[in-house]
Formats: C-alpha cells, structure tokens, sequence
C-alpha cells in the first residue's frame, strides 16, 4: 500500500512561505508609497551605515548582491536623487557611491516603516519567542551560508 504524501501545511517551509510572502509584500507596499522598491532600501540601508563615500563593490559585498545588480541599483537611485556618484580619488576605473542630504533624510523614515511593518505581524511574540525565532533563523541561514539581503 502506497503512504499518501504529507500535506503541504505540515511543511515548515511552506509555513514561513506564507509568512514571508505577507511581511515582504507589506513592506513592499509600504516603501512604494515612499518611492523606493525593497531592494533600493536595502541598498539605502547598508549605505546609510556606511556614513560617507562607499563604492557599489563595497555595497555588493555588504548586501551579498552581484555588482551588476548593485549597478542597475544605484543607477535607479541616481535618477532618484538618492545617491550621488563620483570618480575614486586616486584611480579613474573606480567610483564612489554616497547618499545624498535628501536619502540621509529619508532613510530613518523608512527604517521606522521597515519596524512598524515588523511589529504588525509579529507583534503576537512573546518577546521569547521573537528571540526564538531570531535565533532559529539566524542559526538556519548561517548553517546553509545564506547571506544575500532578501530583496524579492
């Protein structure tokens, strides 16, 4: 007798599928209504931290994004005016990347958009369990080597 296939509910990864399509669409939804796609604010982000001149090489290590993507990336934020791009003292072959005055404001706005969007949908964790699942998805994604920024 054949065993019937396990029902598709009983997969954790279908589970935080349907968990993660909601939070990433939210979000998406959120950041649209401020101009800026989630892969525009991962950039932004990482940026931000960056504090001053960077290169896209340097934000394609940081968001663990191909440098042709971080190119198509900071060229929509150029016509943003999000960033401003500027030849490498020293070496013409390499650019620096900075967030104009108009992002360095933006992005603390966003980083509150990117929090509420967080406490909507796990506000219902106890502060345990939101450590729990922390560390249960950091210790997963450490394990398999996962360390490009979700942008879809």
């Amino acid at each position: 007798m054949k065993k019937s296939p396990t029902p598709i509910r009983s997969h954790l990864g279908y589970r935080m599928r349907v968990v993660s399509n909601a939070v990433s669409q939210a979000f998406a939804q959120s950041l649209s209504n401020h101009g800026v796609t989630v892969a525009e604010w991962v950039v932004l982000r990482e940026m931000f931290d960056a504090d001053g001149k960077t290169s896209p090489s340097t934000v394609a290590e940081l968001t663990g994004l191909t440098r042709g993507a971080v190119s198509k990336l900071v060229t929509r934020l150029l016509n943003k005016h999000l960033v401003a791009r500027s030849e490498s003292t020293g070496d013409r072959r390499y650019q620096d990347i900075k967030l104009t005055a108009k992002a360095r404001q933006l992005v603390p706005s966003l980083a509150r958009v990117a929090d509420k969007n967080d406490e909507t949908f796990f506000s219902v964790l106890s502060a345990q369990e939101h450590k729990q699942l922390m560390a249960t998805l950091v210790k997963l994604a450490e394990f398999h080597e996962l360390s490009a920024a979700p942008i879809e």
